[in-house]
């Protein structure tokens, strides 16, 4: 199936809060490279495949629009109200839409060096359409290069995902993850030692045995929540501390080793420095603090619309 098989064009429209910028929630972190996102740069443009609950596949180009988010969605046959809204949905989940930082930017207005934050757009943290996703993907990056976690998800989505067109493909199910076995995993994926733990995982998922889409409305006290998410075999503090931010969580500052350079050339002239130093720094900043750490670590990128 070619791109021009999706007849149907249908324009969604998707109002934005206040303090919010399109390209500073698109590029706050990587996950805007990873498939089924993709961005389009010249035509300034995040393409996402998503699969939606009835298994119909649609092709969702957003772009940055006055007051928000127009989405361009194509599809082989005509969307329902339905799939409009869930669609909406989608969107308002991945880019936070409906959550509230206006605790956040009060804090923010409290430090008179941190007021870029505001001024930039910056708070939002993309994020994927499920947490089912943003697990994998989680566990995709843990002792490992970026290229080689690039390499796992797009073999994810381009060996398991159910097909658009042109070899675009949307996020695997729980199932389809299910159902394969190690030896899969660790030809096909190049997911090496976390091959069992992304089948069990997806198993747990399937089954209903882990309802992992309930965190992020839970009521759960964050440290209980955390505690929940190190459960999953192969999410260690690191993982699981940006899978709360993920979830709306700031309390942690998930330091690896990218993150603890950066700290080191802005704050230490290059010197390496102790945890609980970088622990302490951003302890004044309360709950918010996972969010303060995460956009002074990445300030530099503000100089480019398309960072990386």
């Amino acid at each position: 199936m070619s791109s021009s098989d999706a007849r149907h064009r249908t324009r969604i429209n998707v109002p934005a809060p206040p303090h919010f910028d399109f390209w500073r929630t698109v590029f706050s972190h990587g996950w805007c490279t990873l498939p089924p996102f993709h961005v389009r740069k010249e035509e300034q443009e995040l393409v996402l495949i998503l699969r939606l609950r009835d298994s119909k596949v649609v092709h969702c180009t957003l772009r940055d629009t006055e007051g928000g988010i127009t989405i361009i969605a194509l599809s082989r046959a005509p969307l329902t109200a339905t799939h409009k809204a869930e669609i909406r949905a989608h969107v308002r989940a991945c880019f936070r839409l409906d959550e509230d930082l206006s605790g956040f930017y009060s804090e923010v207005r409290r430090h008179a060096s941190y007021q870029w934050i505001i001024r930039s757009g910056s708070g939002r943290l993309l994020r994927s359409p499920t947490v089912f996703e943003d697990v994998l993907k989680m566990l995709c990056t843990t002792n490992c290069t970026w290229a080689l976690t690039k390499i796992m998800v797009e073999n994810l989505v381009k060996k398991l995902g159910k097909p658009f067109a042109d070899g675009l493909k949307a996020f695997p199910t729980p199932s389809a993850l299910a159902g394969v076995n190690e030896k899969f995993m660790r030809k096909e994926i190049r997911s090496g030692y976390r091959s069992p733990y992304l089948i069990e995982f997806a198993e747990r998922v399937a089954s209903g045995n882990l309802d992992v889409e309930s965190w992020r409305h839970s009521s759960l006290p964050t440290p209980e929540l955390f505690a929940e998410v190190r459960r999953i075999k192969g999410i260690g503090p690191y993982a699981a501390g940006n899978l709360l931010r993920l979830l709306g969580r700031y309390d942690y500052l998930a330091l690896d080793s990218w993150v603890r350079a950066q700290f080191s050339q802005i704050h230490c002239n290059g010197r390496r420095v102790s945890d609980r130093t970088i622990e302490r720094r951003y302890r004044k900043f309360g709950k918010w603090k996972g969010l303060f750490f995460w956009f002074e670590m990445t300030k530099h990128w503000l100089n480019d619309k398309f960072p990386f």
